[in-house]
């Protein structure tokens, strides 16, 4: 479901009450960045850093050729995300422009954050390409959709099915991921039956216009992001040369992923090596788990962003002849 911008504005809560609100959820935030990165800290101290050198110097050549390959295609069915956008809103940006603009955002979005890549950049290379206000919001908000929609089906049906143990040590048991996968289930379920069977496609919250997708647009939401995310797993799974299961590398990227949400840390740095230390740290081995998550963002995260920026540039440079 998609916000419509330009909607009218709802009635401002209290001036104190929003302000605390804020802060409370900036100290709740900051806090889980701590806690994530003190563990870090702590596991980093029992981590031979040589012994990671030497697992990254004794990666195999065709283990990080198939690691590659397995990036390229992600961000390459990531950037059909928007073309889901396209055919909901009926704009004329070619599709080659369309995949190529998702792809420079999402670049950005993984090394710099949300606010620059996902909403920034996409926003200002839409309007470079002349579609007006609320086109570009709606793709953008569908898109956020799409990526989550993907996640729950995904992370529910792996905490439902317990394929992630958590530690001892964790205040989160068993029965909680459980609990948690099912209302992920629920919570996609009830998005796509209200696609499939609202009678209304639009509603108003708080004094904004919500609107529904078709249940085929939806179906494709889901499709195109749970391949991302199992392919994004398949990279990590290929750098660890199968030491987990693949569905305990999914579930594993899948907490770390969202982690990375709750910090606001850019790019999930140090969120996602505290998460994989701490969860595969211990049967695999801190030194060969780091050295995959290094050549991970290698190719996942600062190959990608030298690409995009390049062809933002030239983005930029046709735009001002």
């Amino acid at each position: 479901m998609s916000a419509a911008p330009g909607s009218p504005v709802a009635p401002a809560a209290p001036a104190s009450f929003s302000a605390s609100r804020h802060r409370w959820g900036r100290w709740l935030g900051a806090l889980f960045g701590i806690a994530v990165l003190a563990l870090l800290a702590w596991a980093g101290r029992k981590i031979e850093w040589p012994e990671v050198i030497a697992a990254l110097r004794g990666m195999p050549v065709d283990v990080l050729v198939g690691a590659a390959a397995l990036c390229v295609l992600s961000h390459l069915i990531y950037s059909g995300y928007d073309l889901i956008g396209k055919r909901w809103t009926g704009h004329r940006v070619p599709t080659r422009r369309v995949m190529l603009i998702t792809f420079i955002s999402y670049a950005f979005n993984l090394n710099l954050g949300s606010l620059v890549g996902a909403v920034a950049m996409r926003l200002r290379l839409y309007a470079r390409e002349g579609l007006a206000q609320p086109v570009p919001t709606q793709i953008l908000a569908l898109s956020m959709a799409s990526n989550w929609l993907g996640y729950g089906v995904l992370a529910g049906g792996l905490f439902l099915l317990g394929e992630l143990s958590p530690p001892a040590d964790w205040q989160v048991g068993a029965a909680a991921l459980r609990g948690l996968g099912a209302l992920m289930w629920v919570l996609v379920g009830g998005y796509l039956a209200l696609c499939a069977f609202a009678t209304r496609r639009e509603a108003t919250l708080r004094g904004h216009e919500f609107f529904l997708p078709s249940f085929r647009l939806a179906l494709m939401q889901l499709v195109i992001s749970s391949a991302n995310w199992l392919t994004m797993g398949a990279v990590l799974w290929v750098l660890l040369r199968q030491g987990a299961t693949y569905p305990e590398t999914l579930a594993v990227l899948l907490v770390a992923a969202v982690a990375g949400v709750v910090t606001h840390v850019p790019a999930g740095l140090g969120v996602l090596e505290a998460v994989f230390v701490g969860l595969l740290g211990p049967t695999l081995g801190p030194g060969k788990v780091l050295a995959a998550l290094i050549a991970y963002r290698a190719l996942y995260y600062l190959a990608p962003l030298m690409v995009a920026t390049g062809a933002y540039f030239v983005l930029e440079a046709k735009a001002r002849r």
